[in-house]
């Protein structure tokens, strides 16, 4: 892998990480929205730290989670349950953003961050062995 491959997959990762840490800080301040958006971040950061290896990258968050699902998930290099996370995150995420009155819990933002947390686990065990 070329070193810019590899800076650019190591500057996503990170990232990831940066955003799951936020999710955390503000889901202990009772910012469950805000947690909730950090933990599709992470996750989203996380798939395109992937994407880097190769070589490719979408404009939009739909394109990114397809191409993941597709060449990832369907391939078999990831269980099923992490195309379930990151979509299920999306839809929260836009709902989070996006709808009037839309409610979240603090369980809402802890089940997020739990999953988000284990994505970027799955990401780093997959990035470490290839």
């Amino acid at each position: 892998m070329p070193d810019y491959q590899k800076e650019l997959v190591e500057y996503r990762l990170q990232t990831a990480k940066e955003k799951l840490h936020s999710a955390q800080v503000l889901l202990e301040a009772g910012e469950y929205k805000d947690s909730i958006g950090r933990s599709y971040y992470a996750m989203f950061s996380a798939i395109r730290a992937i994407l880097a290896l190769d070589k490719v990258d979408f404009s939009k968050h739909a394109g990114v989670i397809a191409y993941f699902q597709k060449e990832y998930v369907k391939t078999g290099k990831f269980d099923k349950e992490y195309s379930k996370y990151i979509s299920s995150a999306f839809q929260i995420r836009n709902n989070c953003d996006y709808a009037d009155f839309f409610l979240v819990s603090r369980s809402d933002a802890e089940e997020q961050y739990k999953k988000a947390e284990k994505f970027l686990d799955a990401v780093k065990q997959y990035l470490e062995g290839i």
